[in-house]
């Protein structure tokens, strides 16, 4: 469920105004994301989206988020570009909240993708790596390795999330810290691409959008967080191989991986799993029962933690 920030038209007028885009026509509520409030802007100029920003993004991010999308946007990635006003601001105040006019994209999310779909993110997420890969600007990862515990040691008792939880994170923490590399090629990624972060129309990629992860870390953990959201069933338990292969093959017409992120690209995906485990679990214990946001089952990761862990992981990398 989408979180919304009331709008007064008066204030959207004076607010479009200082666009290049026309005047406003419509601006309606949408349930794209979860912690930002979106809205459509339909103004005679087109269409946008209106973005309030609430608890989840830092305002203070806010300018490392509008010069990475204009640095993609230039390179011609599909990413939704921020619209800056007549003296070239994209940040704005409307309604108490710092506030963007952003590109509207035409596509929908896959709920169940196919394995051309999978190469074709794939090869979008390469291409996003190496125009990625000269952008000056770089950002904490809050959600990468160095915090994983923390957020195991808030999240309290894992236990009460799934039995026996608590142990299994413990003991793959221990193992991820003993083990993490320290040296491959690295830059901004998007460290979020799931199927619900990506328009398409058919096999054709027309959007990836929800920059509000990306930081700061090796590019083949991104493809790890990739494989691990669009190629498995919805409950975690099985790897499709073909949709693996397509986008293993995808993102190498892209980008050819060195043999060092090739080994580590099953240990990258225990983190990748372990991260939305630990995030999800979080979110389970602490969001309000009258919550706006709905909380998602972490079992799933749990699950995908299982079958990474096997003997066998490096087989499910495979681009052939």
């Amino acid at each position: 469920m989408a979180v919304y920030t009331h709008v007064d038209p008066d204030d959207l007028a004076t607010l479009v105004s200082r666009y290049d885009i026309g005047t406003v026509r419509s601006c309606k509520g949408i349930a794209e994301g979860v912690e930002n409030s979106n809205y459509l802007l339909e103004t005679s100029g087109g269409r946008f989206i209106l973005t309030l920003y609430e608890k989840r993004v830092q305002v203070g991010d806010l300018p490392f988020f509008v010069d990475l999308l204009d640095h993609l946007a230039g390179r011609d990635c599909p990413v939704p570009a921020m619209i800056h006003d007549r003296e070239g601001i994209a940040i704005q105040q409307i309604a108490g909240r710092a506030a963007c006019i952003i590109q509207f994209l035409s596509g929908i999310s896959p709920s169940h993708p196919t394995a051309g779909q999978c190469e074709a993110v794939g090869a979008a997420l390469g291409a996003m790596h190496r125009a990625a890969a000269d952008f000056p600007g770089g950002r904490e990862n809050s959600m990468g390795h160095r915090h994983w515990r923390a957020i195991a040691d808030a999240t309290g008792d894992l236990d009460a999330v799934i039995s026996g939880l608590q142990d299994i994170v413990e003991a793959e923490l221990a193992f991820l810290d003993a083990n993490w590399p320290a040296e491959l090629p690295a830059h901004v990624i998007h460290a979020d691409l799931f199927p619900d972060n990506v328009l398409m129309l058919g096999e054709t990629v027309t959007g990836l959008i929800d920059f509000y992860f990306a930081a700061s870390d090796f590019r083949a953990y991104d493809l790890a967080v990739t494989h691990a959201s669009w190629t498995f069933s919805d409950d975690g338990s099985h790897c499709d191989p073909a949709r693996a292969q397509a986008l293993m093959r995808g993102y190498a017409r892209e980008i050819a991986l060195s043999e060092a992120e090739i080994a580590a690209l099953p240990l990258l995906a225990r983190g990748a799993a372990l991260r939305f485990l630990l995030t999800r679990a979080h979110d389970w214990v602490h969001t309000p029962a009258d919550a706006l946001v709905m909380r998602k089952d972490p079992a799933p990761f749990l699950a995908r933690l299982r079958r990474y862990r096997a003997d066998d992981a490096a087989s499910l990398f495979a681009a052939a």
